[in-house]
This record gives C-alpha cells, sequence and structure tokens, in this order.
C-alpha cells in the first residue's frame, strides 16, 4: 500500500476538489503552453496549500513553488455540494477554455488527467454523504497518527508548526464530526458494527499511555534535529507532551463520544446497494478507485476469467511429472505446501535482493537510500501489513517502508509484500517516475488503480525471484491471485448485487474456502471499504491485459523492460488514458 496520497485525500475531503482561485482571467499570454503552466501553476499553489500535510507530505521547501505564507490547519470537512460542484466547474471551464491541440503532448496529458479529475468531481457530487473517512483499517483515526509520527523536522521552523498543527486537531475532529452527523441524519451512517470496530481502534491508540508512538517519534526527531540546544530540545518536548494530553487525546475521546451517540442511528450491515442510489454510487466510487472504465458487469467477467486461467494454471502444475515427483497431491483442495524459508529474512537484505534479481526487467534508477521501519506492537492489528511512504517531490533522497510483522506470519508473505512496497513495487515506481522530473501537478493526480494496480503486479512476478522451484512458484502466485480475485468479486457482490454474510459465506465455500469465521472477518473488511480490493485487483489484472496487447501489437519487438518502461514513463493514470499513452506516443 502506498500511504502518503490516500492518506491526504483523507483529509481534504470533500474541501478539495483541486480548487483554484480564476487567477488568468486578466492576463494575456503569449502560447497555450504558457497560459496552461500559469493554470496548473495556481492550480498546484492552491491544492498543496490547502492543509498542513498535504503541504508537508509534498514539499519541503515551498517558497520554491511560489508558497510563502502557508495555513496551519489539518482542514476541515464540508457537506456543502454547492462549493464543490462550483469550485468544480470553473476548473473545468478555465481548463476548457486552453486549446488542447496548440499543448505540448506532456501538457495534452495533463490537460485530460485534469478533465477527468474535474469530470469525477462532479460526478462524484449527489454521492458527497457516502465517503466515509473513518472506516476501520485505511480511515482517518488509524493513518493521522503515522502521518504525525513520519511528519519530518528539517529545522525549528518545522517543529513549531508541528506542534501549532497538534492544538488545530479538536477542530478538525468537530468537522468530521460534524460529516458523520450529517451523514446519520440522511440515513447514511456506518453500520453499528463498523462503528465499534474505530471506536476500538481508537480506544486502543488512547490506551497506549506514556507508550505512544507520538512521544517516542518526536523524540527522536528532535534528538536528531542538528543546530538546537539541548534546552530547547527539553522545551520542545514538554510542549508535545502538553499537546498531545491537552489537544490529541482529548480530540480522540470526542470522537469516540460522538460515534456511541450516532450508532443509535446506524443502519444495517451490508453493500452500499443497501443506500439510496447505492448501486450507482458504487459504480462511480470503483470507476475512480481503479481507473478502469470497465462497467461492473465487465469487470466480473475479467474478473472471472483471470481466476479460471490462474486456476487451469495451477492444476497444470499440480499434475506435472515434475512436481508429482516432490508431492503426493494432484488435485487443488488437496494441496498443502511447505513452509518457505529465506536464507537471510532481514528486510535491508530481501530488498537488496529484489532490486538485483529484477533489474534487467525493469529500467534503472539511482541508488536510494531506504529505512525498515516496524509498525508498533500496541497498533499492529489495526494497521496494513505493509506501506510505503511517499516522500516530498523535492526531496526523493530519503525512503521509508513500514511492516507490520502481525500481518506478515512466514518468510515467503515477507518477501513478497517487499517487493509490493519496494522493489520493483511502490517504492521503485515513485523514484523511478519521480527521475523523470514531472510536472509539480502530477504529484496530486494520483490513481490508485495505477500505483496499486503495479505494486501487485509486481507482487505477482516475485514469486519467481524467491528461490522456490519454478512450478512451486507458479502454484504460489496463481493461488494468490485468486484469493484476490475471489475477494474483488466478493467486493462487487456484496456492494452491487447485495450479498449477505450468508451468501458471502456461500460463496467461498464454493472456492473449499470453509472457514465461516474468516469469512465474516472478510464480509466485515469489505463492507466497511467498499472497492479497496478492486483497486489492487483489478489495477493488477488491466496491467496484464495491457501488457497481452504490447505483446501482440509489437510482436517481435515486445520485450518486458519495453513494457514497464512504457508504463512507467506515463506515470500514474487511469487505464483509459494510460492505454492511449503507451501504444500512441
Amino acid at each position: 500500500m502506498s500511504k502518503k496520497r490516500s492518506l491526504i485525500a483523507l483529509l481534504i475531503l470533500a474541501v478539495s476538489a483541486l480548487t483554484v482561485c480564476c487567477l488568468l482571467s486578466c492576463r494575456i499570454y503569449a502560447d497555450a503552453d504558457t497560459t496552461f503552466d500559469a493554470f496548473t501553476d495556481a492550480l498546484f499553489q492552491e491544492e498543496v496549500n490547502s492543509n498542513s500535510i498535504t503541504l508537508h507530505y509534498t514539499l519541503q521547501n515551498p517558497d520554491n513553488y511560489g508558497i510563502s505564507n502557508p495555513i496551519i490547519s489539518f482542514g476541515n470537512y464540508s457537506v456543502s455540494s454547492s462549493d464543490i460542484s462550483t469550485a468544480a466547474e470553473n476548473n473545468l471551464a478555465q481548463l476548457k477554455d486552453i486549446p488542447y491541440a496548440e499543448l505540448s503532448p506532456s501538457n495534452q496529458t495533463i490537460w485530460k488527467l485534469l478533465e477527468d479529475s474535474f469530470s469525477n468531481t462532479l460526478s462524484g457530487i449527489p454521492y458527497l454523504l457516502c465517503e466515509e473517512p473513518i472506516s476501520p483499517l485505511t480511515g482517518i483515526q488509524t493513518q493521522l497518527p503515522i502521518l504525525l509520527s513520519e511528519y519530518q523536522f528539517a529545522d525549528t521552523t518545522d517543529v513549531d508548526t508541528y506542534l501549532a498543527l497538534l492544538k488545530t486537531l479538536p477542530e478538525h475532529f468537530d468537522s468530521l464530526t460534524g460529516f458523520e452527523t450529517s451523514k446519520a441524519d440522511a440515513g447514511l451512517f456506518m453500520a453499528s458494527s463498523t462503528a465499534d470496530s474505530v471506536i476500538k481502534e481508537c480506544n486502543t491508540f488512547l490506551n497506549m499511555g506514556s507508550s505512544n508512538y507520538l512521544y517516542s517519534s518526536f523524540e527522536d526527531r528532535i534528538n536528531n534535529l542538528s543546530g538546537c540546544s539541548t534546552d530547547t530540545k527539553k522545551a520542545y518536548i514538554a510542549q508535545n507532551e502538553s499537546a498531545l494530553k491537552e489537544y490529541v487525546f482529548p480530540a480522540y475521546q470526542n470522537l469516540i463520544t460522538a460515534l456511541e451517540t450516532l450508532k443509535s442511528k446506524s443502519g444495517s450491515s451490508g453493500g452500499l446497494c443497501r443506500l439510496p442510489d447505492g448501486k450507482n454510487y458504487y459504480q462511480h466510487l470503483v470507476k475512480c478507485e481503479t481507473g478502469s472504465d470497465r462497467s461492473i458487469d465487465e469487470l466480473k467477467e475479467l474478473t472471472m476469467t483471470q481466476i479460471q486461467s490462474d486456476l487451469i494454471a495451477m492444476q497444470t502444475v499440480l499434475t506435472s511429472p515434475e512436481y508429482a515427483s516432490r508431492t503426493d497431491s494432484s488435485n487443488l483442495s488437496d494441496t498443502t505446501l511447505d513452509a518457505f524459508t529465506l536464507q537471510d529474512s532481514n528486510p535491508a537484505a530481501i530488498l537488496n535482493d529484489l532490486q538485483q534479481k529484477t533489474e534487467r526487467f525493469f529500467p534503472s534508477i539511482e541508488a536510494v537510500n531506504t529505512q525498515v521501519k516496524y509498525v508498533q506492537a500496541d497498533v499492529a492489528e489495526y494497521v496494513s501489513p505493509a506501506f510505503y511512504m511517499v516522500p516530498a517531490i523535492d526531496n526523493t533522497e530519503g525512503q521509508t517502508i513500514y511492516i507490520n510483522s502481525l500481518h506478515l506470519p512466514d518468510d515467503l508473505t515477507l518477501f513478497t509484500t517487499l517487493a509490493h512496497e519496494g522493489f520493483p513495487g511502490h517504492l521503485y515506481q515513485h523514484v523511478y517516475y519521480a527521475s523523470t522530473d514531472p510536472e509539480p501537478i502530477r504529484s496530486l493526480l494520483d490513481c490508485g488503480g495505477y500505483t496499486e494496480g503495479w505494486a501487485t503486479y509486481t507482487e505477482m512476478i516475485s514469486y519467481y525471484f524467491s528461490g522456490l522451484p519454478k512450478d512451486e512458484a507458479s502454484l504460489r502466485q496463481h493461488n494468490a491471485s485468486v484469493l484476490l480475485g475471489l475477494y474483488a468479486l466478493a467486493d462487487i457482490g456484496i456492494h452491487y448485487d447485495g450479498w449477505n454474510r450468508k451468501d458471502t459465506i456461500s460463496f467461498f465455500r464454493d472456492y473449499s474456502i470453509q472457514d465461516a469465521a474468516t469469512i465474516s472477518k472478510i464480509y466485515d473488511l469489505i463492507t466497511a471499504d467498499p472497492a479497496n480490493y478492486l483497486k489492487y485487483y483489478i489495477g493488477y489484472v488491466e496491467f496484464m491485459e495491457l501488457k497481452k496487447e504490447a505483446m501482440k501489437k509489437w510482436g517481435d519487438d515486445f520485450s518486458q523492460i519495453r513494457f514497464h518502461k512504457a508504463v512507467l514513463d506515463a506515470g500514474p493514470m487511469p487505464f483509459y488514458l494510460l492505454r492511449t499513452n503507451v501504444f500512441d506516443n
């Protein structure tokens, strides 16, 4: 999981529609590119300064980008659809005033991406209150502390901003509870069981007490700050302790209290299709999350076709003489795979091994300094198995990957997870694209289907570099693909077709997954976070489909490195734009 962009999106939910004031109307420019550059520069400045987290995680030196008076705020949640609509309509009108045909190829790409972004914003207006910023595991209540713990200090100005920012969290959470209250009043509040999960996560964060990582991480950052006296550091540490106790922890407690009250208005448990116009919202959400222009029925067919292909590949391995000579099983349902052990399970060693083994299939990048950190045990239950922290666009030297030991039970899972987050997954993709010197606005036009799809695609490739025999690597890789495909089908079944818990259990049992308790947990996760699994799986399969198309069109000129370079050079974008970018440029 690529952490930064999705986190930032939560902080500016419903407030930022890539808004920018009409700064261009009184200026005259010599050509379309100059006009467009001025438009995107103003857009970037307005958007990146919408809240302190977005600004800090996007830019290390805001002054270099024309931002001299940054705000200190987490931003606020808005329920004003008219404000969002007006902003998006104005932006779209300004964009279309700039002649697309007269732009450079790179600006034409950005023009299309902006048109897509503004259009998606407008089409999502009717579903504003269907958004859910505090879902379990991926919600702001869990991810914000991680963002704060990774908020780096280059100088004392950063420290002062950070401490001032902590004091604004109650206001931010007040707007969040106001948003949730509006959802409840409209009959759109989360299910009671989902609210209980969020409340449990918040209580876990509060119950950490003096061992809370917002204490220790702050001290570490302060102690590493050069040019700061010992007395000043002690004073800063005391100010942080005070801010956490007076503002941050009470804000979480108030959120818990609000959710406990709103639970009385909880809707019935189930997918989005239970909501008014929920199926249409789900279709909108899937398009935005995956970047695929296929209909829900087409996505079902694509998923089922891929699952069938994977199952056939697994059966081929199981019935092969080579595999049969090492095992007794020739049936999918009877297969039990032995534990896999790496010679060196140190994360740094694994990342180095992955980089060396995959480099002949991917374009080269400069050496990077990567730090691997572990999720604190107290909150491990509520945090993803791993995630990559996307660095500021003007400071890509330091790279950070978090891993969660609780959700990484064996060496092979660790290996493939580090491929997903590191090489040749998120970290590699981000560093490579940053080396192409993209326009700043591209950093705010991320596409989850592309980024998570790429990371999942490379995770699947990594099985063949793990040291397993080729047939066993194939068996495990296709099995992983099938499981993710089943989650994707369940996502559609629950949110679009109206599956209940019993339907979901029955579906998984058809594929020999029998544990009702485990399936029930999957049902709850999918219910609370619609389209999340699709972002990974559909993104992955869209890359596979694009690769098949490249093999057909390029023929003998196809190579792995040519294909990878083409999609990496294009950068994150919806697949219906990526396809054109890869084959028409």
